[in-house]
Formats: structure tokens, sequence, C-alpha cells
């Protein structure tokens, strides 16, 4: 028998979560809803993204078998996506799998997260 719960928030690790939320407000264009020293929602949505404060947080790897999840988004032009998501302090790693399909950055904190075109 399904429980048929609805997922209301993905929550992610960090050391410092008004910042990360702020990183994804430029990704995504969804506002904070909510923000203190150790949790920040992000999106009004059924579904928001939200990050809660850890002390001595590390992010993860990358290519790391530790890795337990990442996001996936998808924009107009990846190539200027890319290049302002940089400017905001996003990493690109070297290892890029996936043969052009999509792109692998890391946010501010190290958790990486995939970009491909819409």
């Amino acid at each position: 028998m399904a429980v048929n719960a609805k997922p209301t928030a993905i929550i992610i690790d960090c050391a410092a979560p008004k910042a990360l939320a702020e990183f994804y407000q430029r990704l995504t264009g969804w506002p904070i809803t909510q923000s203190d020293d150790d949790f920040a929602y992000l999106g009004e949505g059924p579904v928001q993204l939200a990050f809660q404060r850890v002390d001595g947080y590390q992010g993860p790897g990358w290519p790391d078998a530790a890795k337990h999840a990442h996001l996936d988004f998808a924009v107009a032009d990846v190539d200027v996506a890319t290049k302002e998501l940089l400017a905001s302090g996003a990493t690109k790693p070297d290892f890029q799998p996936g043969e052009d399909q999509w792109t692998v950055l890391a946010d501010p904190e190290g958790h990486p997260f995939c970009i491909a075109a819409a």
C-alpha cells in the first residue's frame, strides 16, 4: 500500500544557509521565504529548496563515490548560464561526464549540480 506522501522540501546540509540560498536564488529566480543563522528556505511552490547549517560542514568531492545526491536544472542557454553561475561563485570540475548532454558545476560549498538545455 502506498502512503501517498508529497515531498515538501529538499534539504541541503551546508555551512552558511543564507549565502547558499542566495546562490540558488540567482540560479532559480525563486524568492527566499525564510532565513536565519541555521536554516534558509527558497521557493513558494509545492516543493522548496532548503539549507540547514551543520557545524564543520565539508562539501562532497567530485567525482566521489561518497556523493549521495545532486540537483539537475534546465536552462535556456548552457554557456550563458555557466558563465553567470561561475561569476556567482560556482566552480566547474574538470571531470565532465555525459558527452556534452549536461554540464556539472559545484555550488560555493561544493555540492555538485547539473545544468542542461531546456
